[in-house]
Order: structure tokens, then C-alpha cells, then sequence
């Protein structure tokens, strides 16, 4: 389903995020006050603007309101993002991811109005940590406060066993929702107890993060 989006502060995150919306097919503004940076994006999305953000007739009268989202990445400039957000909150946007420069600036962003705060290094450096704590887990994805949906890849003592024989539930508290074998790609919903697992199979699993991670992980 295309939706609308837009970016403000086209930086390296900023670019990178325009340019992967643009290509899943949405329509993306892109607005910036540096003319190069609003020249390098150009042809990664519907089109860029040349403007200060941080004034609130210019969003509405962009249509920004009626975006399903925008995302907000002014770099270290934390009085800008904050202004801007404001504004968004304002304007009724539904959705705001901001970018945030630290911490404190992360608690004021969110009483402000920003939907989603955004700590680039941070989660990277979580997710590298996690990637190579529990190589076996290759996607998380947070739920409520402690769960999360996981992909993972059939660990080594999983092949080979029914998923009654694993007894995931009744040892972690973790219930595989679905699973799909790579190599057929067929894709079974909340699969039987007696289905085998293969090492072509990819599981999709759902649990608090830490039982997640203890039942997968190596023996």
C-alpha cells in the first residue's frame, strides 16, 4: 500500500531513509535547507525542497498534516528537531519519528509529541551486540514492554525434533507462531506439534526477548 511520507534533515540518515522509502514505493518530500544536500536527493524521491522546516505555515502549507508519517533528522541541532516536532504535533501528523541528539533531548522530544525516538548509533550498536550474542536470531521485532516476534534461523538442536518434543512453551514460554522452509519456500501458520524441523527452517517465534534468546540459543 503506498502511503505518504516525509523527511526533514537530509543528512546520512536522513538521505538513506528517503531514498528506502522511495524505492518500497511510497511518496516521499524531502526538505532540507543545504542546497547540496536537497540536490543529492533529488532523484530518491517525489520531490526536495529547499527550505528552513522550522516554521510551521511552510509544513502546513506543504500538506504535511496530511502525511502518514515524517521523520525528523536535523543532526546536532536539537533546538530545531524540538521546534519542528512541535509543529508536527500541531499540525496533527499521526506519526513522528525524530531523531534525537541525546537522552534528555529524547525525554523532551517525546513529551513534546514525537511518536517514535530515533538513537541511530544506539539501536545499530544493540543490534550488532545482540547479532553476534545470539547468532541464531536474526530479526526482532518489540512488542509490548519485554516481547518480541523473532526470525530465526533452526538451531542445531532443534533439527531433527517435533516442535512437541522441543517443548518451547512449556520450557520458555515461547510459542512459534509460524515457519517457512528457505528452500520451498513453503510457509506453514502455527504449525502442528508434530512437524519436524529441518535446517531449511526459518521459525518465527514470540516470547519475552530473554526467553527468546535462551531458547534458541547454541548447546
Amino acid at each position: 500500500m503506498k502511503k505518504r511520507f516525509c523527511v526533514i534533515g537530509l543528512g546520512n540518515f536522513g538521505f538513506h531513509v528517503t531514498n528506502e522509502l522511495f524505492l518500497e514505493g511510497h511518496e516521499v518530500i524531502a526538505i532540507d535547507a543545504d542546497k547540496d544536500k536537497v540536490q543529492r536527493v533529488q532523484d530518491c524521491c517525489t520531490y526536495a525542497i529547499l527550505s528552513d522546516a522550522a516554521n510551521k505555515e511552510f509544513l502546513s502549507a506543504q500538506g504535511i498534516g496530511e502525511m502518514n508519517a515524517v521523520i525528523v533528522s536535523t543532526g546536532e541541532r536539537s533546538h530545531l528537531s524540538t521546534l519542528i516536532t512541535l509543529y508536527l504535533k500541531e499540525l496533527r501528523v499521526p506519526r513522528i519519528l525524530v531523531k534525537a541528539v541525546n537522552e534528555d533531548h529524547g525525554r523532551i522530544l517525546e513529551k513534546i509529541g514525537a511518536t517514535d525516538i530515533i538513537f541511530p548509533e544506539k539501536d545499530m550498536a544493540k543490534r550488532t551486540a545482540r547479532s553476534l550474542s545470539h547468532p541464531n536470531i536474526l530479526e526482532s521485532i518489540p512488542l509490548a514492554e519485554e516481547y518480541s516476534i523473532s526470525e530465526s534461523g533452526a538451531p542445531p538442536h532443534f533439527v531433527g525434533k517435533s516442535l512437541a518434543e522441543l517443548e518451547l512453551r512449556k520450557k520458555f514460554h515461547v510459542t512459534v507462531i509460524a515457519i517457512k522452509d528457505v528452500l520451498t519456500d513453503a510457509f506453514t501458520v502455527v504449525p502442528p506439534a508434530n512437524y519436524l524441523i529441518k535446517d531449511s527452517d526459518l521459525l518465527i517465534l514470540i516470547g519475552k526477548t530473554k526467553d527468546l534468546e535462551r531458547a534458541v540459543k547454541r548447546k
